[in-house]
């Protein structure tokens, strides 16, 4: 049976608390696992939360600020102590191609799987699969950031009162879906378009058009929401988002799931991000992320 979930490893900003460790989110996507922005103590919280390395298809790093990035030396390590017999694909902004190699080789250790190195220079599909095709967009922060985007390809939907209409049952609905014909019958006239599911992955960002792209019709958003609304001015000063401002996105793009996540260590109460986002008028559902967390990718409608 397949697993759609977010896992999630650490949810502190730039600074760790007692708490909340360092960024870091897996992405269990069917058979794949999409790791994103492995900040310090990551594969520690790896440990915790049950996710080994074999379970590692892709690491997707937004950009190389500390919180986000410094876990790469553990965990690119620890996919080669394991020897994960896969490949492992590394996604990450070109111009930190130098930080990228220093943490990939920050000690020495026996190099058994070559990571494959697949930097991002601009918005574009970073790869597409049988399960999925994933896409970068810039954002805006004060060194070169980009957020991630999952897009399951559509699927159809069979329709039994029509397939009965026809008379069609048992393999005949297996040869018709298979030939997209059976006889005078095609697949479109006893099924519909099934939407493909869809997921974004939003870090340290003002507001920003790639903002509203990587969110528009998602049924699982992460976004960073490190202040609080009052903060704004911080915010925008350090390129961020607040909890008002990043639930206004979600609800403009229609999304099912806001998982808000990425918190300044000044505050104590995660209540308040809550809050503040409903006043904002996200109606969906709401999760204020804590570390070593499961969130469910929502069900189809």
């Amino acid at each position: 049976m397949s697993v759609r979930e977010l896992v999630v490893l650490g949810t502190a900003s730039q600074v760790p608390t007692r708490h909340r460790n360092h960024n870091g989110y897996l992405l269990r996507w069917d058979g794949e696992g999409l790791l994103f922005d492995p900040g310090e103590g990551t594969q520690r919280q790896m440990v915790r939360a049950g996710v080994a390395a074999h379970d590692l298809n892709r690491i997707c790093v937004t950009h190389f600020h500390g919180d986000h990035c410094l876990g790469l030396a553990g965990v690119i390590q620890r996919i080669n102590l394991d020897q994960v017999p896969h490949e492992v694909t590394a996604h990450y902004p070109r111009s930190g191609q130098h930080f990228f190699e220093r943490l990939r080789y920050a000690t020495a250790y026996r190099e058994t799987v070559g990571v494959t190195e697949a930097p991002v220079a601009a918005d574009a599909v970073l790869a597409v699969t049988p399960s999925y095709t994933l896409q970068a967009r810039r954002l805006s922060h004060p060194v070169e950031s980009y957020g991630y985007r999952l897009i399951e390809p559509d699927g159809r939907r069979m329709l039994p009162d029509r397939l009965a209409a026809h008379g069609i049952s048992g393999p005949d609905v297996g040869r018709l879906q298979r030939a997209g014909r059976l006889g005078d019958v095609t697949l479109e006239d006893v099924s519909e378009v099934r939407r493909g599911q869809r997921f974004a992955f939003v870090m340290d960002t003002r507001l920003c058009d790639g903002v509203h792209a990587l969110a528009e019709g998602c049924d699982l958003l992460v976004i960073e929401s490190t202040f609080l609304d009052e903060d704004v001015e911080l915010a925008v000063e350090h390129g961020h988002l607040t909890a008002g401002q990043a639930a206004a996105v979600a609800r403009d793009a229609g999304v099912r799931h806001l998982v808000l996540t990425h918190f300044s260590q000044r505050y104590a109460e995660p209540e308040e991000f809550e809050r503040q986002a409903r006043a904002a008028g996200f109606e969906g559902e709401l999760t204020v992320a804590r570390d070593l967390l499961r969130v469910p990718v929502p069900k189809r409608r």
